[in-house]
């Protein structure tokens, strides 16, 4: 899955501002899905934020430690999980990333 992750690097169509609205009104219901401890962004980190981007679209990222460093991190995690950084409040980010859309059964 870390292959997966390094590999993800697709170009985005950025989101309007009404999209981007909505999202962070949705995310104001959300609680963290994901805390960056010790560890920081390692490989299985990402690989666990990419997965629950590909089943939610909209994913909480709080951070625990780090703290100092989160304006260098937020977009850099955007970039490694493939997603788009909504944004950026106290310690906590809000991530989206569309689901592809699904292909007709032929």
């Amino acid at each position: 899955m870390a292959a997966a992750v390094r590999t993800m690097l697709a170009v985005m169509d950025p989101l309007t501002k009404a999209q981007i609205r909505g999202l962070k009104a949705t995310a104001q219901r959300l609680k963290a899905s994901f805390k960056v401890g010790k560890e920081g962004l390692s490989l299985q980190f990402l690989a666990a934020v990419a997965d629950a981007l590909q089943h939610h679209e909209l994913v909480k990222v709080k951070f625990d430690d780090f703290k100092a460093e989160k304006k260098e991190l937020s977009p850099l995690l955007a970039q490694k999980t493939n997603s788009h950084l909504v944004t950026r409040v106290g310690n906590v980010v809000v991530l989206y990333r569309p689901k592809p859309a699904e292909k007709p059964a032929s």
